[in-house]
């Protein structure tokens, strides 16, 4: 969803820019504006003293002001804190027993742990997440199983097996595992 957000705001921005910039450049080079347009020439300024003060002495022009610009500031903040919020683990701390310490990339981590988990009897597909902290990460993991598979027996193997791995070879106590399991639809079969 940040990424769709991410993506309208930039495109609206943008395109807002890039028309208020168009038409003042268009307008500074001495083409005819629209008779409701806002700037009507080369000399001209965006906001005259007039259009400044025309609604300062109205009662509700203060207030509303400071909301519009308070929900701006709002969604400035909200916009910033998601972006600056990290929502994959760029690196798993391995521990070496000499009390050092190795860094494991965590799409490398997440790669193997999907394509063992996509490995196992019953599993379609697979795609995993790994989230938390370095020292201590998470996985999310999305299985899509085959049309006959058990959901119970996929969700023992992958953590009898992908997860005991990937935990044990990153030297981790535990791996917290959150895993989202989907059907693959199927045609019905014929009977005869």
């Amino acid at each position: 969803m940040l990424s769709t957000v991410n993506r309208v705001v930039l495109a609206l921005a943008g395109l807002a820019l890039l028309v208020l910039g168009g038409s003042v450049l268009a307008v500074g080079l001495g083409a005819s504006p629209p008779s409701w347009w806002i700037h009507d020439g080369k000399g001209d300024v965006l906001l005259s003293a007039a259009d400044r003060t025309r609604w300062r002495d109205e009662g509700w022009f203060w207030p509303a002001v400071v909301a519009a610009l308070a929900v701006c500031v709002l969604l400035a903040l909200w916009w910033l804190s998601a972006q600056l919020r990290t929502r994959r683990l760029a690196e798993v701390l391995v521990e070496t027993g000499d009390g050092e310490g190795a860094l494991l990339r965590g799409r490398a981590m997440e790669n193997v742990l999907a394509g063992e988990a996509q490995a196992l009897d019953g599993v379609e597909r697979a795609q995993a997440r790994l989230t938390g902290r370095r020292s201590t990460p998470q996985a999310r993991l999305d299985l899509v199983l085959e049309p006959h598979a058990t959901p119970s027996d996929a969700l023992r193997r992958l953590s009898a097996q992908a997860l005991a791995h990937a935990r044990d070879s990153a030297g981790l106590a535990s791996l917290p595992a959150e895993v989202r399991l989907r059907g693959l639809k199927h045609r019905a079969e014929r009977v005869s």
